[in-house]
């Protein structure tokens, strides 16, 4: 039975999606993508991530004529591709639907997002026998990718209103890249995940330039084996994200950078060669763009097929 061990924060992403460039997780392009199943060649997946953001809040959190609901939803194709047993590369290629409200008008703007492509070492890969014959296995993988400008970036959306939070976009415009780590500790059927990816945001011909961007996230898990042939694995972890400000040529944006604490849940199951697995991220304590936005929860469910 496949093995579960943490995967990357792409995207943006690498977002993990995909992460990202944008304020910690909303708009064009959350890293996290989750817990994925281990694969022996090849995997194909198709992804759905949703996420919220309330902007433009007035003072002491009061809601204005300003304050709109932004909703970003995304869908993504992405493959993996163990070319040895310790090189893997991996592909993510987003279709954005955003949505914002505001005073009951709804805008919205759909369309292909920014393509990531990564690729990973496996340096460390340590399986032990103890004395209580269970099994202690250790992996550690080490990435680095990126962020292609397949999205539109629409200059004009930035000027839409004064303190624009500049989220409302399908790309960023700009090449962008990111470098990953993620560790994976699991005696016999109980494991813990921890990982951490850095984005590094380029300026894009328009002279904006998104905030880098630091992930952490660590994760307990247990898989539960049913009749040797369905394997259940809950999980539940915290992540932390924070975002410098942006600069829109020479000047700092405000209204950009901050960081957020989530508690996240999860599942992730395991037949044959498919896998579903779904997640759930609740903010915990959060200060985006000054206080001048506010995330909400995030969903993201996803399917693969190992080949």
């Amino acid at each position: 039975m496949k093995k579960i061990m943490i995967s990357i924060l792409l995207l943006l992403s690498v977002s993990l999606q995909v992460l990202a460039c944008d304020i910690c997780g909303c708009g064009v392009g959350s890293s996290y993508i989750g817990i994925l199943p281990e694969f022996n060649t090849k995997i194909f997946g198709v992804r759905y991530r949703y996420s919220s953001l309330l902007t433009h809040i007035g003072s002491d959190g009061v809601n204005t004529y300003l304050t709109s609901r932004e909703h970003y939803r995304t869908a993504e194709l992405w493959g993996g591709w163990n070319i040895t047993k310790n090189l893997r590369v991996m592909v993510t290629v987003p279709y954005n639907f955003n949505e914002r409200i505001n005073q009951g008008i709804t805008h919205t703007k759909n369309g292909i997002g920014d393509i990531t492509l990564s690729g990973y070492y496996q340096l460390l890969n340590k399986r032990k026998t103890l004395n209580n014959n269970k099994l202690l296995i250790q992996s550690l993988w080490l990435g680095a990718g990126v962020k292609l400008p397949a999205g539109k970036y629409n200059p004009s959306d930035k000027e839409s209103s004064n303190n624009n939070t500049n989220l409302f976009q399908l790309g960023t415009g700009s090449t962008d890249f990111n470098a990953h780590a993620m560790y994976d500790l699991r005696l016999q059927d109980a494991g813990i995940n921890a990982t951490a990816s850095y984005k590094i945001n380029t300026t894009n011909k328009y002279d904006y330039t998104y905030g880098n961007k630091l992930n952490l996230s660590t994760q307990v898990y247990y898989k539960f084996r049913i009749l040797n042939k369905l394997m259940l694995a809950p999980n539940a972890g915290i992540q932390y994200e924070t975002a410098q400000k942006d600069l829109d040529g020479k000047y700092r944006v405000d209204v950009s950078g901050g960081n957020i604490l989530m508690g996240t849940a999860g599942i992730e199951t395991a037949f044959s060669k498919i896998s579903i697995g779904a997640n759930w991220q609740t903010p915990l304590s959060q200060n985006l763009a000054n206080g001048f936005a506010k995330a909400g929860n995030r969903i993201m469910v996803h399917m693969a097929v190992s080949l």
